[in-house]
């Protein structure tokens, strides 16, 4: 069974990659990390909190804290998408009984690699921020990882929250680019790319039947679906964060080129956007993993299929 760590800014689609992670039974989750993102470092936590009592969760998950802002910047917020609560007000009358355990989350990562060399995956969906901060604190944890899969950036389309930018880089490029060149041997780049082809629609919805769950994924993902109809004119909502956790269950569901990608951190106009060398122009060895294609039937099949378990 793969072992995992989850670092996540539990907003709408980190939640249900959370319940996907968790349910799907594949995974010895050894703790969730949380960190300033689409919501505060408070609410993040707290989110993650509720989604695995709401989902009845192992009480022996650990949730550790992480970083409450940026490496050098301000924090920058999606409530609009979002809702206030992160959570799209699904659950906003829940209230946790589980609390988040004291430590530092970049302290957790390192002492699960540690404890596991060779063995761990880290799973990233937010902002990049504890992870740079781990390997800082700990370069070792580049070479002692199993891998490293991260919902972030975009190299062949436009950005979501810049022209050019993908949100979780735009909100923590420092730390991106820190990861990028930190020489991790197997580093895989879950962008928009590739998550914009799984889109979230009433018809998956249905098929999670008459449940408390599918009751939450609907109320949760209602303004989510409505600000990506506004923007793109498609009554639906890309699964950004679900895709990086299915690529850890299930890496053949997408597409991969080994390619050196950096990002931009000093431009007005540019910063978070990722830059793909794809005829390597600047003569760089890869350094990851870049999704180009995925199979979105088989992902929504392996959703449907585990939310319904």
């Amino acid at each position: 069974m793969k072992k995992i760590v989850l670092d996540v800014d539990t907003g709408v689609d980190d939640a249900l990659g959370i319940i996907l992670a968790v349910k799907s039974g594949m995974f010895d989750v050894l703790g969730i990390t949380t960190v300033n993102g689409n919501v505060s470092l408070a609410k993040s936590t707290e989110n993650t909190c509720k989604i695995l009592d709401f989902i009845g969760a192992d009480a022996g998950i650990p949730v550790v804290r992480g970083a409450s802002q940026p490496l050098l910047r301000h924090v920058y917020f999606e409530h609009r998408i979002h809702g206030e609560d992160g959570l799209g007000g699904a659950l906003r009358d829940f209230s946790a009984s589980r609390q988040a355990q004291d430590g530092f989350a970049p302290d957790f990562m390192i002492e699960q690699v540690k404890s596991h060399p060779g063995e761990v995956t880290l799973i990233m969906t937010g902002p990049l921020t504890n992870l740079a901060l781990a390997i800082s604190k700990y370069p070792e944890l580049v070479h002692q990882v199993k891998e490293v899969i991260f919902m972030g950036g975009v190299v062949t389309q436009y950005g979501n929250v810049t022209p050019t930018a993908e949100y979780n880089m735009y909100v923590d490029p420092e730390a991106a680019k820190l990861v990028f060149h930190a020489g991790f041997p197997e580093l895989t780049m879950v962008g928009l790319d590739v998550t914009r082809k799984v889109l979230l629609d009433e018809s998956h919805i249905a098929e999670l039947g008459d449940t408390e769950l599918a009751d939450y994924v609907r109320v949760s993902t209602s303004e989510y679906t409505q600000r990506y109809f506004e923007r793109n004119g498609v009554r639906a909502c890309a699964l950004h964060d679900p895709l990086a956790v299915g690529v850890a269950m299930s890496p053949e569901l997408v597409t991969t080129r080994k390619l050196f990608v950096d990002i931009e951190t000093r431009s007005e106009l540019c910063d978070g956007q990722t830059i793909c060398d794809f005829q390597n122009r600047l003569g760089k060895k890869p350094n990851m993993h870049v999704c180009l294609d995925v199979d979105a039937p088989a992902f929504f099949e392996q959703f449907v299929r585990v939310l319904n378990s």
